[in-house]
């Protein structure tokens, strides 16, 4: 039919239209909130690379839970940063440890109003800063890891976490967790493997979340940014070692390999906009260069719409409240 007859524009002239016709959208319950608890804290700290995300007391991290149910929040990832550290990452599997103690906090604050996550790696409580145990001369030791994870997952689990974010990228972690939790009796506590996980730049302020000890890279064991077909057999082999959830991580700069994931399986696909994406929208917006909360909403709508069915995200609780307004 001849111009003027086809005018795409009348499915834009109103907000009620675009609502109507809209193709993706972002749900509250489909985010989850990364979430820092710091031991010792007795009130909560600013982190300076990341303004309005907190490094959280006891106390303050349950209020922050309950204000994230209220929001309609769909889950929190909770990150724990002890008061010391040592070479084994011991703090990780002390049923005392600050993510163990703050997992059962939460649990208490909320119950099952939300999904209760906990972090999977030791990253947060070596000494070294490596998501696994060294050998010797100083290499990540696959296997050696693997036997932390299994007893990380399961003091998680006794803390009463709903689901485990396996988030190592140690080869064969996922089929070890999830017969660690099954042979304890956790069989209902559900795996959200971080299939595909980049060897990022844009890890930087989470780093300074937790005050990561690192130093040097994690290379050896995350992913190279080059590589798509790889996330690919990474995603099959831990679909098929009993992954409940599959991830992509970072989200924004890797949207090809989040749709290409959303293609290849039949979970539920996450991906996780981590502290440098969010980092760099809010240092834009704090120099006026872009409108904060339209971006806030575009980069998550984009994400969902690359096929993302859960996103991980600082703004979760922030962006709740602001979704009606996206038209």
């Amino acid at each position: 039919m001849p111009y003027p007859e086809i005018r795409p524009r009348r499915l834009r002239r109103t907000a009620a239209v675009r609502r109507l016709v809209s193709e993706t959208r972002v749900d509250p319950a489909e985010l989850v909130v990364p979430m820092f608890v710091k031991e010792g804290l007795t009130e909560p700290r600013q982190i300076a690379s990341m303004p309005g995300v907190l490094q959280h007391s006891r106390d303050s991290l349950r209020k922050a839970a309950a204000e994230a149910v209220q929001a309609g929040v769909g889950g929190i990832m909770l990150f724990g940063v002890p008061a010391s550290r040592d070479e084994r990452g011991s703090g990780g599997v002390d049923p005392a440890g600050i993510l163990n103690v703050a997992i059962r906090d939460v649990v208490a604050e909320v119950g099952d109003a939300t999904v209760v996550m906990s972090d999977l790696c030791l990253d947060e409580f070596t000494s070294h800063g490596h998501c696994g145990l060294l050998t010797g001369d100083g290499v990540v030791d696959n296997d050696a890891t693997l036997s932390a994870y299994a007893e990380m997952a399961v003091a998680q689990a006794d803390a009463g976490v709903g689901m485990v974010g396996a988030s190592g990228m140690m080869d064969g972690q996922v089929g070890v967790v999830r017969r660690a939790l099954d042979a304890a009796g956790h069989t209902d506590v559900a795996v959200l493997a971080y299939a595909a996980k980049y060897a990022s730049a844009f890890y930087g302020p989470f780093r300074d979340a937790v005050e990561s000890a690192l130093d040097g890279d994690r290379r050896t064991y995350q992913q190279d940014p080059a590589n798509l077909r790889e996330s690919l057999r990474e995603v099959a082999l831990d679909v098929a070692e009993g992954a409940d959830l599959v991830m992509v991580k970072p989200a924004l700069p890797y949207l090809d390999v989040v749709a290409a994931v959303r293609a290849a399986v039949d979970v539920p696909v996450a991906a996780y906009q981590v502290s440098g994406e969010y980092a760099m929208v809010e240092a834009a917006a704090a120099n006026g260069w872009i409108d904060r909360e339209r971006v806030m909403l575009e980069t998550l709508t984009s994400i969902r719409r690359a096929g993302a069915q859960i996103i991980l995200t600082y703004w979760a609780v922030e962006a709740a409240t602001l979704l009606d307004r996206r038209y």
